[in-house]
């Protein structure tokens, strides 16, 4: 498992009691095979009208660009949402040749006279379900949605577009428990590499035909061919964490094609993967000690009292009915409750539970990140997620260079910095698929300006990530807003960064680099 995850949003109100799974839909609509198989700036920014010719969908053949979605009612979503599938390329590089199918949902504008255009979301992940989360978190997105057509989709390789499945559920529930992931020795090294290997092994088994193809810049040259049949001339995005980095890539491949982008909670297009381990070391930490501080307790008493707790879970784990709370789905626990301070609470009773022997709390903490229902039955989030990262990044870093990192990553961090620095080796480890780039490109010169907005105390995507992404993208185009403020995503609970992001979605007012909010 993995605390790598960059999502918007985690679903954990309620979770102590009735152990509710994160975001998306319930694992129980997750396809157990694949669903479909494929066959400074200015200041302001001119409205696109909405009925401008839209630009075209470069070197694709004209029975891609000519589709037009046929829009029906949702089988899973009700009122106003409608989907639709469109036929995309299943390798760029042969435009006329197999293609897959991407799945849609849109709910049109509600003032259709002062319409703009579409605004399509990723929410994250990567590997999160746009058809799902989209309808679960449009009321934040209403007033926007008066003048946009709100949609959002599956991206290549997840759920409904052909969605990578990996591993049964048993297998998974399997490797949670007997799988170390902070090995202490030899054996439990070796047990380590070999599940994230056999991890792979499945997706190649189960989703071979797909796992070559679900790169970002894929998805990103599925985003335009959709923006084109949607009928916009210019693309209107709001990317959240690993849609960051979506939409970075985006606007590097298509910079005259960029409408208004906004990128809230963002990934550093700079950082290779001992960097982003690292970011998430400190970030996750970061947090933690602004958690400890609200409680009363100072940053290192709050660490060493849960340093000492995983490290008695690593001799004993704590049985929990048939289950077993381990280091690992600890940690996990213990991170999740961090990625929103309304959380923070969460975190307190979960570990006073701990410490008297109770591990039921922590252990549907960590299965509410893990997508992990109550009848064990796990989401392929996970599954996507790893397939997508792993064919971005051409790194494949071994046990030592893992090893080496620990000492420093354990002092950043006592709490996550080994689960960190073991992860950079086990995430793609034999992997079956050969990764694109070390890091992925983000400068878009000639673009229009790009909302960039990062949030100080991020423990996933940390703020310096925002910073190295308004740089990259060139000057005139990445605008950074900083909210100075705790969680993961500032839009919908900083109503300073809301109503700036509002502005420039709506009536294209540009802030001033370095806005801050909070």
């Amino acid at each position: 498992m993995s605390i790598r995850r960059r999502l918007t949003v985690l679903a954990l109100g309620g979770v102590l009691v009735t152990g509710c799974t994160s975001t998306g839909s319930p694992p129980a609509a997750q396809p157990s095979t694949p669903s479909a198989a494929p066959t400074s700036a200015a200041s302001s920014a001119d409205p696109t009208p909405s009925d401008a010719k839209p630009s075209p969908a470069s070197g694709l053949p004209a029975s891609l660009t000519g589709q037009r979605p046929d829009w029906q009612r949702c089988d899973d979503w009700g009122g106003d949402w409608r989907c639709a599938t469109v036929n995309v390329p299943l390798d760029h590089a042969k435009p006329s040749g197999a293609t897959l199918p991407v799945a849609l949902i849109r709910k049109e504008a509600t003032d259709p006279k002062r319409r703009i255009g579409s605004l399509l979301f990723n929410f994250g992940g990567p590997g999160g379900s746009g058809v799902d989360m989209l309808p679960e978190l449009s009321g934040e997105y209403e007033e926007l949605g008066e003048r946009y057509d709100l949609v959002s989709f599956d991206p290549r390789g997840v759920s409904r577009s052909s969605g990578v499945v990996c591993r049964t559920d048993a297998e998974q529930a399997a490797a949670e428990t007997r799988v170390d992931s902070t090995p202490d020795t030899p054996a439990e090294e070796a047990a380590y590499l070999k599940d994230a290997a056999d991890f792979g092994a499945g997706c190649a088994r189960r989703s071979g035909r797909v796992i070559p193809y679900t790169t970002t810049t894929a998805t990103a040259r599925d985003l335009d061919l959709i923006r084109h049949v949607l009928g916009d001339a210019k693309l209107h995005y709001f990317g959240i964490s690993y849609g960051t980095q979506l939409g970075g890539t985006y606007a590097h491949l298509f910079p005259r094609n960029v409408g208004r982008l906004v990128l809230d909670a963002v990934v550093d297009p700079t950082a290779d993967s001992a960097g982003h381990a690292r970011h998430q070391t400190i970030g996750f930490q970061r947090a933690l000690d602004n958690y400890a501080k609200s409680t009363g307790q100072t940053p290192e008493a709050a660490t060493a009292r849960i340093t000492t707790l995983l490290a008695a879970l690593d001799r004993r784990p704590l049985t929990v009915g048939d289950r077993r709370l381990t280091e690992g789905l600890a940690v996990t626990g213990v991170a999740v409750t961090l990625y929103s301070e309304q959380s923070w609470p969460l975190l307190t009773q979960a570990l006073r539970a701990a410490e008297s022997g109770d591990g039921a709390p922590l252990l549907r903490l960590a299965d509410s990140y893990n997508d992990r229902d109550a009848q064990g039955r796990y989401a392929t989030q996970s599954h996507s997620q790893r397939a997508i990262s792993c064919a971005d990044s051409s790194e494949r870093p071994t046990a030592a260079q893992a090893k080496a990192l620990l000492p420093e990553f354990r002092r950043l961090s006592p709490v996550f910095g080994a689960f960190l620095a073991w992860d950079t080796a086990g995430w793609c480890a034999g992997w079956p698929v050969k990764g694109e780039a070390k890091t992925p490109a983000a400068s878009a010169p000639g673009a229009a300006p790009v909302l960039v907005v990062g949030t100080t105390g991020d423990p996933a995507t940390p703020y310096e990530g925002a910073e190295r992404m308004a740089k990259e993208l060139g000057e005139g185009v990445g605008v950074l807003v900083t909210n100075k403020g705790e969680g993961h995503g500032a839009y919908g609970t900083s109503e300073c960064v809301t109503e700036t992001v509002d502005a420039y979605l709506l009536d294209g007012k540009v802030p001033a680099y370095g806005t801050t909010c909070g």
